[in-house]
């Protein structure tokens, strides 16, 4: 099941959020809960290189489990404030949705992209360029993890587009310790490097986090 836990920052402590793997994994990994700075830490360091890109290398949006519900519907789902009647061929109506990244209320699904929070390019750069096409399209479609995708309003997502850190930051205020623990875990998740500019970024951010602690599983 994935849980969406997607809760503001309390004082001086962020709760750690959990979340399941696919059913398909054959054994699940011990989760890591390390404080955001170690976290940060752990990163490898490394020049991004964007040689070779191509978006269509990144194989989205499938339909895994083939309940007629691509992913994007599955995120659509399982991030509704006031679930959404599914019909035939996973046709939403109704419902409604909280954007965290810009804290809009949104009531029509097709006004929701569905963010990669480490971008496809980025991920690329950062170490995508030398994985295989099957493990490119679980990164795309990764609904093992609630932080890898979420459903966010087309407009701050296009902001956004495939910027890192240094380049780019939720413009909602309440939303940036939740957006710098995504970032980090969905990066830990999946072995991704950090470039220094990015680096420097996410150290400055979690300062505005004291006790933020990261929690996430290595992707399979």
């Amino acid at each position: 099941m994935r849980m969406i836990l997607r809760g503001l920052v309390a004082a001086a402590a962020v709760t750690a959020v959990s979340f399941s793997v696919p059913a398909s994994a054959a054994q699940a990994p011990a989760p890591e809960a390390v404080p955001v700075q170690a976290a940060i830490a752990a990163l490898p360091v490394a020049t991004e290189d964007r040689t070779g890109y191509d978006r269509d290398l990144f194989n989205h949006w499938i339909d895994e489990d083939r309940d007629s519900c691509d992913t994007r519907r599955e995120v659509l789902i399982a991030e509704a404030v006031v679930a959404p009647e599914v019909g035939p061929r996973c046709r939403l109506t109704g419902g409604s949705w909280t954007s965290y990244y810009d804290e809009q209320v949104v009531t029509e699904a097709r006004r929701l992209d569905i963010d990669h929070v480490v971008p496809l390019a980025e991920a690329w750069d950062s170490g995508a360029s030398g994985w295989d096409a099957q493990r490119r399209e679980r990164y795309a479609n990764d609904l093992g993890s609630e932080r890898s995708l979420v459903a966010v309003t087309a407009r701050s997502n296009r902001q956004k587009a495939d910027q890192d850190p240094s380049e780019w930051w939720v413009p909602a205020e309440s939303a940036t310790c939740q957006y710098l623990s995504d970032w980090v875990a969905t990066k830990s998740r999946w072995g991704l490097a950090v470039d220094e500019a990015e680096r420097d970024a996410l150290v400055a951010r979690a300062a505005e986090c004291p006790g933020l602690v990261v929690e996430y599983e290595h992707a399979q």
